[in-house]
């Protein structure tokens, strides 16, 4: 159940270059929204933890502390980005236009509810979680699955380039 960005104009940079992004949006009275990338904002934040533990250590880490970042921190940070998105705070190009300020034009009649289920999937639970939450708590599960279908997070599956794909066997030896 996608619905329109609602966007006049997205304003492109070249790819590589891609760290600020312009949009219009076609609310009346809303401000131009930033746009990034979240890869590109990824590897700023995996570079300052680099940077931060090689202090710590007195010698450059390389490119296994931006690993470490990204096997601990890439699934909360892409979460957290996710959630910018939803709210409509921050556009992020690898996410889908269609949720983007999805939290501005659905569930006001839920609100509280809402916001519990943001605070959980922010903190890294998954639907199932959720529900589980909501049957225990004696939430109107009704709401809760309606809300949960609209974010779908698992959507928001997005591999980091250091993420390693498992490797596959090598068929050759035997």
């Amino acid at each position: 159940m996608r619905r329109g960005l609602g966007l006049d104009a997205v304003e492109v940079m070249n790819p590589s270059s891609l760290t600020t992004v312009t949009t219009t949006p076609t609310a009346p009275g809303s401000a131009p929204v930033e746009a990034k990338s979240v890869f590109r904002d990824s590897i700023e934040e995996a570079n300052r933890h680099k940077w931060i533990e090689s202090q710590k250590a007195g010698y450059d880490l390389g490119e296994s502390c931006i690993r470490e970042w990204v096997a601990k921190h890439w699934q909360g940070y892409l979460r957290a980005r996710w959630v910018e998105h939803l709210q409509g705070k921050c556009f992020w190009v690898e996410l889908d236009r269609g949720d983007f300020g999805l939290l501005q034009r659905e569930f006001h009649d839920c609100k509280p509810l809402l916001d519990s289920i943001l605070d959980q999937l922010s903190a890294g639970k998954e639907n199932l979680h959720v529900i589980l939450w909501a049957i225990e708590t004696n939430q109107p599960l009704d709401q809760v699955i309606r809300i949960l279908e609209a974010l779908d997070v698992n959507s928001v599956r997005l591999r980091h380039q250091f993420e390693r794909p498992p490797s596959p066997v090598d068929e050759t030896e035997g």
